[in-house]
């Protein structure tokens, strides 16, 4: 068996950012950039008044100074001519100043007479004036490496872009194997029961940026599995559950070797999850889950989703948190365990408690946690109020 570790490292190698396309801003959120892009304007790209009030020559900023109004300045609508010493014009919020030099007084603090105004006898020492390119310039190069937010696409639009290069999102064919599964919806035999897994896998897969493509259940039967795998064809990415341990029954591991597999690890030292397979199909990576849907989720938390981000062009680095222990627990054994687990915020720091039930088919215990506690192979007990790390579960 590889530890979790040596199974991440073999899992991205398996794959690598997918190429790019050009996708209208409206549909960039969420994606991830895949060339940075330069701003084709400069903004603001001519100073304006950052509030409304009246703009003056910095000559005529002087206290009590009494002045000639001889015009507005509006936004979309600036004011076109000189304005001389002694003069001034209304200027609104967003609209260009007349000329550099000036001084934008707030419209509270002027008094007017007809088209007089006169200055307060204390002035501020701020122009009030948002300079030209204060923001950004043209030329300006922008390409984070997180998905885009509102925000990012906000500041695209401002560069005047309207198209952006992005990783294609990853085809991931989702493959169920079993028997005993049937659909949610059907009526299940004696000794069946209803396929969970594959949901499960879709949401996090479509969560993660990639596109999920649920195929029908596989029996365990050589031609049905070979009738799904063909229906796999095309995906960057086909994943499994269920037939990769050792049974009689699981031969999803030999179905695929017949099919060309190039595996590279089968059995992994961690609890739950010890049964995953990963390897190259052809053109797509391959990663095979085990059955149990606490073990099948545990594990595409640990590697599918990292070859997503990868693939996607996304951080993939392996980053636990850390916590205090709610409880007292014995010791690790002889595999890394991700435990469900129950995260509470304090005001000393997030306190992480366990469930007592770690069943890997408890789907109830599954659905209720919001963390991973990572206990390390070997540990010994550790006891309340210990530093534990965890994984955070979306």
């Amino acid at each position: 068996m590889i530890s979790v570790a040596q199974a991440r490292a073999a899992v991205l190698d398996l794959v690598e950012p997918l190429d790019a396309e050009l996708v209208a801003l409206r549909d960039a959120a969420g994606r991830i950039m895949a060339a940075p892009v330069t701003a084709r304007l400069t903004q603001p790209p001519f100073s304006a008044s950052a509030m409304d009030g009246y703009w003056v020559n910095g000559c005529d900023h002087t206290p009590g100074a009494r002045l000639h109004l001889i015009g507005e300045s509006a936004a979309g609508h600036r004011f076109a001519g000189p304005v001389a010493q002694g003069h001034a014009i209304r200027i609104f919020t967003g609209a260009p100043v007349p000329a550099e030099g000036g001084v934008v007084v707030m419209q509270e603090d002027i008094t007017v007479e007809g088209q007089q105004i006169t200055l307060p006898a204390q002035l501020s020492a701020k122009d009030n004036i948002r300079a030209r390119g204060q923001d950004f310039t043209e030329g300006h190069l922008f390409q984070p490496t997180r998905p885009l937010s509102a925000r990012d696409l906000g500041l695209l639009a401002a560069m005047n872009v309207a198209h952006v290069a992005v990783h294609r999102r990853p085809v991931v064919a989702i493959i169920a194997t079993g028997d005993e599964l049937v659909m949610p919806g059907e009526a299940p035999g004696p000794d069946q029961i209803i396929a969970s897994n594959s949901f499960i896998l879709a949401a996090l897969i479509e969560a993660a940026g990639g596109q999920a493509r649920m195929l029908p259940i596989a029996a365990d039967d050589r031609e049905s599995l070979r009738m799904v795998f063909d229906l796999a064809k095309g995906a960057d990415l086909i994943v499994t559950s269920g037939g990769a341990s050792v049974g009689a029954h699981d031969i999803v591991g030999e179905v695929a070797t017949e099919l060309g597999l190039e595996r590279h690890f089968w059995k992994i030292a961690m609890r739950p999850g010890k049964p995953l397979m990963a390897g190259k199909l052809g053109d797509a990576a391959m990663l095979g889950l085990p059955g149990n849907p606490v073990s099948a989720a545990v594990c595409a938390e640990l590697f599918l989703r990292p070859m997503l981000a990868k693939m996607l062009g996304e951080r993939h680095d392996y980053r636990p948190e850390q916590a205090v222990l709610g409880c007292d627990l014995g010791p690790a054994g002889p595999r890394t365990h991700f435990m469900r687990a129950t995260l509470r915020r304090t005001p000393q720091g997030p306190e992480i408690t366990p469930f007592d039930n770690q069943d890997s088919a408890m789907v109830s215990v599954l659905a209720q946690a919001d963390a991973l506690l990572i206990r390390e192979k070997d540990d010994g007990p550790a006891r309340a109020g210990t530093k534990v790390q965890f994984l955070p579960l979306n």
